[in-house]
């Protein structure tokens, strides 16, 4: 059982990671803001919905993987390292929750529709945010991996 929720929590990783990275590439490289926005308007949707399902995949997964390996304990004990890199991970999951949740409130509320200057600094910003914490929880786990 342990093996398929890893398997299905990588499988969840490269799902929502890949998908963020993409989407923020679109975000720079597309250029031209009309098919930025005919883009975003067909794709963002169903992108939303997929990446909503592999989030809560991920964190389902991942709760059910440190209580499983008895993880919550670590943080009474002597491996200072591994409570170290648990605690920050899961703060930049809460983090990277909670600018999900804002990216994803506005998109959709505004998809196809033009935003005030508060709703665009907050969806770029968030969305920043994604990415940015999605590289940040990608080298915690890396480094919590290298520890169990």
């Amino acid at each position: 059982m342990f093996d398929f929720i890893l398997y299905l929590h990588l499988l969840a990783a490269t799902v929502w990671i890949g998908g963020s990275v993409f989407l923020f590439a679109l975000g720079i490289f597309l250029r031209d803001k009309e098919a930025q926005k005919k883009v975003y308007f067909h794709v963002g949707p169903i992108y939303g919905y997929v990446e909503s399902v592999w989030l809560t995949i991920l964190i389902i997964t991942g709760l059910w993987m440190f209580f499983h390996m008895g993880l919550q304990n670590v943080f009474n004990g002597e491996v200072k390292r591994l409570a170290f890199l648990l605690q920050y991970k899961l703060i930049l999951v809460a983090l990277i929750t909670i600018a999900t949740i804002v990216h994803m409130y506005i998109a959709f509320k505004t998809n196809g529709k033009e935003r005030t200057k508060l709703q665009l600094l907050l969806s770029r910003g968030s969305s920043m945010a994604i990415f940015v914490l999605n590289l940040m929880i990608l080298w915690f786990a890396m480094q919590i991996r290298t520890l169990l």
